[in-house]
């Protein structure tokens, strides 16, 4: 038996022509011990990504491999009433220095297990079983949304192009992250 046509085309998601646009204030930290703003790739390809979507880059930052530095930075800007997202690049693989996760683990109030999986999934398309290797991560911490992303700049345009443009756009259905934005302090 199968599923009765309703004579519409399904899709997995769409944008609704009916509602509007709301820019997010979204800040880029990457995460690096031998980066700075005229070499960070990664970075720069997610503030591009950011801005042409009609985004806000309401900060950008490089910080090195140090779990303390990153949860510093992390609450500067979690605190902040102007940023809406935080998106971090580096520091999510296997190695001794990749600690970004570590870092998220002590600010995060609630993990967004699905971005992670979603994201693995995605780029096991791409690299196979080497992804693996990634520790990419999503949450939320006093309202903030944080995504930690791998380094390289295929992962970043990936997990942007597939994943953030579309859950970070307020028109994109059935459900997106912007429309939670006003509940996420919600007790």
């Amino acid at each position: 038996m199968g599923v009765p046509d309703s004579g519409r085309a399904v899709t997995m998601s769409e944008l609704d022509p009916d509602l509007l646009f709301k820019s997010c204030n979204i800040a880029i930290l990457t995460v690096s011990d031998t980066r700075d703003l005229t070499t960070d790739r990664s970075g720069t390809i997610l503030a591009e990504r950011v801005t042409g979507a009609g985004h806000h880059l309401a900060a950008r930052d490089i910080v090195p491999d140090s779990v303390e530095e990153i949860v510093a930075r992390l609450r500067g800007w979690i605190a902040s009433d102007d940023i809406d997202v935080v998106i971090t690049t580096g520091g999510t693989g296997i190695t001794g220095r990749d600690v970004t996760p570590e870092a998220f683990d002590r600010v995060l109030d609630k993990e967004i297990p699905g971005f992670g999986e979603l994201f693995r999934i995605l780029s096991y398309a791409k690299i196979g079983t080497s992804t693996i290797q990634s520790r990419a991560l999503g949450g939320i911490a006093s309202g903030t949304f944080l995504f930690a992303l791998p380094g390289s700049t295929g992962a970043v345009a990936d997990a942007w192009d597939d994943i953030l443009v579309h859950q970070l756009d307020s028109r994109h259905k059935p459900c997106n992250f912007v429309d939670l934005m006003p509940r996420l302090t919600e007790r």
